[in-house]
């Protein structure tokens, strides 16, 4: 058992060294994700070559930020046990007791888990509610049979959903101080854990340039904030979208073709109705002009047909 047991951790040991290799050409965020990853394994290789010939198993669980979960420790059930309890493992600290029970005496549970952990005797399990980040870490279980100790190592993760990503874009036209159309897209999200990185979908990563990138942890909940800023040179419409963690955006639309700019069309426009009104201007004009030509004439002078008829009489 042991010359397995040290097989495996020199297994784990090297996959370690490997993922510390490999993140040196990583970008930050991904380096923190690996670190935080690379710590939880190393902690529990170390307690593992610690724990001697207790049989330790290791069970890896997950949490949702704010939800319940629930540590069971493997054993047959239709074994009788004298006891079980659940410990927090801390560094260079002796182990937390959380809770549990042993069969004829009492358990003192702190003031930090009495009100959100629950044991179960039937099932051999103990219920945490209300998880936190902080609850995040190994822990041990002790199943106490036939007055020995069964220990197994639990590792407990917490996840937290982060929120719809915010997605923006402000697009220049050819012209507005660069050769050609660009257009400057951001995107974030808040509320998440453990620390993620955006994704673009629908992006030629060649025509793209990160020109802001800032993620941040909030102080009492330790959940995420991660923005990203990007310019993108257009080479032809695209809809594209970005993701935070397992949370995507809407879909926008970029580098969109204009078959005639805005200010043409409301400069022909203008020209239009211009031409319109001068058109009707002059057919006024020409309807006025050509009636007053016509009653000037038809117009007589009074007394001209009389000092006509005067004259031939007078003949």
């Amino acid at each position: 058992m042991l010359r397995q047991r040290g097989g495996h951790e020199a297994s784990l040991l090297s996959v370690s060294v490997s993922a510390v290799h490999t993140s040196t050409s990583m970008s930050l965020q991904q380096r923190c994700l690996y670190t935080h990853s690379l710590v939880l394994v190393v902690t529990l290789l170390l307690l593992t070559a610690t724990s001697g010939d207790s049989d330790a198993v290791q069970n890896i669980i997950t949490a949702v930020l704010g939800h319940s979960v629930t540590f069971r420790c493997p054993l047959n059930h239709s074994t009788p046990v004298d006891g079980l309890y659940i410990q927090r493992v801390q560094n260079d600290k002796p182990d937390e007791f959380i809770n549990g029970f042993y069969i004829g005496r009492p358990v003192t549970v702190s003031s930090e888990y009495w009100d959100r952990t629950k044991v179960n005797e039937t099932e051999l399990s103990v219920e945490m509610r209300n998880i936190s980040v902080s609850d995040e870490g190994l822990y041990k279980c002790v199943v106490i049979i036939n007055k020995k100790p069964k220990i197994s190592m639990i590792l407990l993760k917490v996840t937290a959903e982060y929120s719809v990503p915010t997605i923006m874009k402000d697009c220049s036209k050819p012209g507005d101080g660069g050769a050609g159309k660009s257009c400057q897209l951001s995107c974030s999200a808040v509320g998440g854990y453990p620390q993620s990185t955006v994704r673009w979908t629908g992006l030629n990563q060649s025509l793209t340039n990160v020109i802001y990138n800032r993620s941040s942890a909030d102080n009492e909940s330790k959940t995420w904030t991660i923005n990203q800023t990007i310019m993108h040179n257009c080479d032809q419409p695209a809809n594209i979208s970005c993701a935070v963690g397992g949370a995507v955006s809407h879909t926008i639309t970029i580098c969109e073709t204009e078959s005639f700019p805005s200010v043409v069309i409301a400069a022909i426009t203008v020209v239009f109705v211009f031409l319109f009104l001068l058109l009707i201007f002059v057919v006024v004009m020409k309807y006025f002009f050509r009636g007053r030509q016509t009653s000037v004439t038809g117009y007589e002078a009074p007394g001209a047909g009389e000092f006509g008829d005067s004259s031939n009489s007078s003949v």
